[in-house]
């Protein structure tokens, strides 16, 4: 991000000319009664049920703004939490947004970061109808995200079955690369790169999942064989991926892992955040979903051909990089 853009920043301007800056308009997403403006949104539910997850990012831990546009920013703040709706088999409707940032921020780039943010939710039917603007050392963004399950039950983590199939929708070990691309300084590889900045969940595919009647599901954030293994355990089953199933996302890869000296399979089963999503299924899988593995009987675990999976493990919120 340059310094040297025009305009005025946030202590400048104003906490509250910020946000008539950043409301100015905006259309409300359809579930919206009411939207910012009072000390609270109404929104309304599309059964009587609302499913709410909620996220935060911080500067130089889950982005950095030496890496990313406050564009990237944004999309990211918006694809992740959306992706928790979707595992839960329910579409997002609304988020609400806290933001923090130091007074010297330029305005220009918070408006940046929520045009996308705006951008995002549009494209999956939501919107923002509330939030927060404080003043913070650095950057740091709390998304709460509401969904509807339009009449249908939520899909937990518990309920895969013995003989029930393991099938993904969306690439793994995508944005694992890119950031080791970005740490190792490589350039090239601009797909891979780009989508650790910004990753793309399967939108949509969370309820067409639960129409077909998926046992389980979880979003791909930590790493694959750490999500399975919540699934596991959730579930009382064992899981068997299967690494010849998993080969297009592996030779995706290959090129960018000889490049920083990385085993790709660390990316696919390890690497997190490319917010794919995971299911069981009794029988076939939908459009858009393929199959790689299969559930077994307990003990609680995740194999891979097999045999435990003896490299990266995944995501840990308080020591991993």
């Amino acid at each position: 991000m340059s310094s040297g853009e025009p305009g005025p920043t946030l202590r400048q301007l104003g906490e509250f000319a910020m946000i008539d800056r950043l409301l100015a308009g905006r259309r409300p997403p359809p579930m919206t009664a009411l939207g910012p403006g009072d000390d609270a949104a109404v929104v309304r539910t599309g059964d009587g049920r609302t499913v709410i997850s909620t996220d935060m990012l911080v500067q130089n831990r889950h982005f950095r703004l030496d890496w990313s546009t406050p564009d990237d920013v944004g999309r990211k703040a918006v694809a992740q939490n959306a992706a928790d709706i979707e595992a839960m088999g329910a579409a997002p409707t609304a988020f609400v947004v806290g933001f923090g940032a130091p007074p010297e921020t330029l305005a220009a780039h918070v408006s940046e970061f929520a045009d996308a943010m705006w951008d995002e939710a549009g494209q999956i039917g939501a919107g923002i109808v509330g939030g927060d603007l404080v003043n913070c050392p650095q950057w740091v963004i709390a998304v709460t995200v509401l969904g509807d399950l339009a009449g249908g039950a939520p899909v937990r983590r518990a309920g895969a079955r013995p003989g029930s199939v393991i099938a993904v929708a969306g690439e793994l070990g995508y944005s694992a690369a890119g950031y080791s691309l970005w740490r190792s300084g490589i350039k090239g590889f601009n797909e891979l790169r780009r989508r650790h900045l910004v990753p793309r969940p399967p939108y949509g595919q969370g309820r067409t999942a639960a129409r077909a009647g998926a046992q389980a599901m979880i979003d791909v954030s930590d790493g694959l064989v750490a999500d399975l293994g919540h699934v596991a355990r959730a579930s009382g089953v064992g899981i068997d991926v299967s690494t010849a199933a998993l080969a297009a996302d592996h030779q995706a890869l290959t090129a960018a892992a000889e490049a920083v000296g990385a085993d790709p399979w660390s990316w696919v089963l390890g690497g997190g955040e490319d917010h794919a999503l995971v299911a069981a299924f009794a029988g076939g899988v939908p459009a858009g979903w393929r199959v790689i593995g299969r559930v077994l009987d307990g003990p609680a675990r995740v194999l891979v051909d097999g045999v435990e999976w003896r490299g990266y493990a995944g995501w840990q919120a308080f020591n991993s990089r």
